[in-house]
């Protein structure tokens, strides 16, 4: 292959997909790639990851972000978890939180000790031991405080609630700057090379054609080259992720900066709540098989905190994956990959983690197959253990109070969600499987917020005398308390490191 005409790398698509690729590509490359990034003003964006989890903080320390400027620059506010409402029960809440719950004991996880107890009816709620936990439900924040490293100060893991908008756009100063070239233009034709079948131009509505090779497909969810051109191919989850639709609208802040993310269960769905300095972003996802789109929107715009600015979108979507991510030479990141939906914030993720992947198999004069199979295999992995930990949301559920809940609790589930559960019934084992994204700390929190309850604890558990273990559970949870009593507000935080400028 002419290494010339592979050094022409082109992005079809922008928004926080197309400038993330753009940037990350642009830094690591450097001048050794053209790149060039087309978008079209004409097509509009779809903002609904606002919410993210901790690895954001490794792209954008990849790039050389500050985070106080990032903040400043997103209007953001920090998230230390996600608060569930209504979920197991109406009535119902609790704190999945990043980070370490407890400190582990000799060999077992600090989990089993606390099954242990709470089985006797002699420990406390499982968010006592959590300092990100903690500090979320009082509204407290501060950095990991590395001088500390043996106190739960040390632990405290956050993500950041941003405007995606402003953070694509962030983005693309940063790209540019980097090299890369904007194309302003509308995708009307693609040009595939004779004998292989690979994208070898596309053509803009001025006629402009622009060769390429690789080609990155950011163009949303109709997958322009990845799909409408390749035809590759489209998984649909439906079966056990029913929801297909999305109303979203933002509203004016109340003034108030929670440190975490609110979803909270509907009847036919759920709908979400993220604070950022400026606004909060809402919506309301549910399944149209379940609920229409008149109800749907009604149901949100009456459970808004504060005066909408604008009105109501109503976005539609099938959970799944494309049956390949690189498809000869176009690799496809965001939505033009496939969708799960947003509950537990996976979507900037998902772009993260193929961008990586991308420059780990980065090709040099051919495609070679034995890369893009691995390629696509870790990314076939990563979709569908994400898509199993989704489920666990809807299916461990007590609900039936609608037709929807009755379904999604009664359905059968995939066989790799069923061992987890199985191994959780059995004596509370969790088991991570190469490197997946939610390690077993998210898995227990879910689990035990959902009310899943195992049989029995790890044998291994009964060999500390009892009164230790109580005295030990005590202990963690006292020291807990003290440190989330030195931290400051979430919103003194903000205002004291990051605050961005009003208007």
């Amino acid at each position: 292959m002419n290494q010339d005409n592979l050094r022409r790398l082109v992005i079809v698509g922008g928004g926080t997909a197309g400038w993330m690729a753009a940037a990350a590509l642009g830094h690591v490359l450097g001048k050794s790639v053209d790149i060039r990034l087309v978008e079209s003003d004409d097509i509009g964006t779809i903002g609904v990851g606002e919410s993210t989890i901790p690895a954001l903080r490794l792209f954008n320390a990849l790039l050389g972000i500050d985070e106080d400027e990032f903040m400043r620059e997103t209007k953001a506010t920090f998230k230390l978890g996600i608060e569930l409402r209504d979920w197991a029960r109406v009535g119902d809440r609790y704190m999945h939180g990043f980070g370490p719950i407890g400190r582990n004991l000799a060999t077992l996880n600090f989990h089993q000790y606390w099954l242990r107890m709470h089985q006797l009816g002699k420990a406390r709620d499982l968010e006592a031991y959590s300092i990100n936990r903690m500090a979320a439900r009082a509204h407290r924040f501060m950095r990991a405080d590395r001088s500390s490293p043996n106190s739960p100060l040390a632990d405290i893991v956050h993500a950041f609630h941003i405007d995606a908008g402003l953070y694509a756009r962030y983005l693309r100063k940063r790209a540019e700057q980097s090299g890369v070239r904007r194309t302003e233009g509308k995708v009307v034709d693609v040009e595939l090379r004779p004998g292989d079948g690979f994208v070898q131009a596309i053509r803009l509505a001025d006629g402009e054609r622009i060769e390429g090779d690789p080609f990155v497909d950011c163009s949303g969810l109709r997958g322009l080259l990845i799909e409408e051109t390749l035809h590759t191919g489209f998984e649909s989850w439906s079966q056990w992720l029913p929801c297909d639709r999305a109303v979203v609208v933002p509203c004016e802040s109340t003034g108030q900066l929670p440190p975490f993310t609110v979803a909270t269960a509907r009847k036919a769905g759920w709908q979400w709540r993220i604070g950022l300095q400026h606004r909060t972003g809402n919506g309301h996802v549910y399944s149209s098989a379940h609920m229409g789109d008149d109800e749907a929107t009604a149901l949100l715009m009456d459970n808004l905190d504060g005066r909408p600015p604008a009105d109501p979108r109503t976005l539609r979507f099938t959970s799944g994956q494309r049956s390949k991510t690189w498809n000869r030479n176009v690799v496809a990141i965001g939505l033009a990959s496939g969708f799960a939906e947003p509950l537990e914030s996976t979507s900037i993720h998902l772009i993260q983690a193929t961008i990586a992947r991308l420059i780990a198999f980065f090709p040099d004069h051919e495609f070679r197959a034995t890369d893009v199979d691995e390629f696509n295999r870790q990314c076939r992995f990563e979709n569908e253990r994400i898509r199993d930990f989704l489920i666990l949301h809807y299916h461990s559920t007590e609900r039936d109070d609608s037709s929807f809940w009755n379904h999604v609790r009664t359905m059968q589930v995939p066989d790799t969600l069923q061992a987890k559960l199985d191994l959780w019934r059995s004596a509370g084992r969790i088991v991570r499987t190469d490197n997946e994204l939610f390690a077993e700390v998210g898995w227990l929190q879910v689990l035990v917020g959902h009310r899943v309850e195992p049989r029995a604890h790890h044998p291994v558990a009964d060999a500390l005398d009892e009164a230790d273990v109580a005295g030990y559970l005590a202990d963690v949870a006292s020291v807990v308390a003290n440190c989330v009593e030195q931290m400051p507000s979430h919103a003194r935080y903000v205002a004291a490191h990051c605050a961005a400028p009003r208007g």
